[in-house]
């Protein structure tokens, strides 16, 4: 089932997420309705606060190839273990923040840990949009947002832009 994504500038969105512990069938659940409003969006990340749950999980897919197989990634109490000192620039939007996209720039590679829906620990290095794509989501759970890795001015526009696309929705 999707569910749907809240637009800055809620204030959940800038809430630090609270630690999932046990996978439990609403984790599961949870994880599963995710991936499907992500696909349906469509996006390559989604985070629990962005539909409303301030608990640290998020998902992830960025095969953006449609003849290649989906390669979903859910992370649950996600960390970087470590990060390179490589740097990457990258053209970054969010579901959050519909056809709103700045260059952000965030360490190349990355090494995640995070508990999966199997219960288990994974460890798992990602680089390219996979590694700027973790870094997003693992964001969101701290309460940041890509816009908060911009200058101001810019950060400004794109804050005020969607104050504006926010009031018209709401009219309509």
């Amino acid at each position: 089932m999707t569910r749907p994504i809240l637009l800055f500038p809620d204030p959940r969105l800038r809430k630090a997420c609270a630690p999932v512990g046990r996978i439990t069938p609403e984790i599961e659940a949870l994880a599963a309705d995710m991936l499907a409003t992500m696909y349906a969006a469509p996006g390559v990340g989604l985070a629990a606060p962005q539909v409303g749950v301030l608990s640290r999980l998020f998902v992830m897919d960025c095969n953006k190839d449609p003849e290649a197989p989906r390669a979903p990634v859910v992370m649950v109490d996600p960390e970087v273990v470590s990060a390179s000192e490589a740097l990457n620039a990258y053209e970054e939007g969010c579901l959050s923040f519909p056809e709103q996209y700045a260059e952000v720039t965030r360490p190349a590679e990355v090494r995640m840990r995070w508990t999966g829906l199997d219960g288990k620990l994974h460890e798992r290095d990602f680089d390219g949009l996979w590694a700027t794509c973790a870094q997003h989501e693992l964001d969101h759970l701290n309460g940041r947002l890509f816009i908060d890795h911009i200058g101001p001015m810019k950060r400004q526009m794109i804050s005020r832009r969607m104050t504006k696309m926010k009031r018209e929705l709401a009219r309509a």
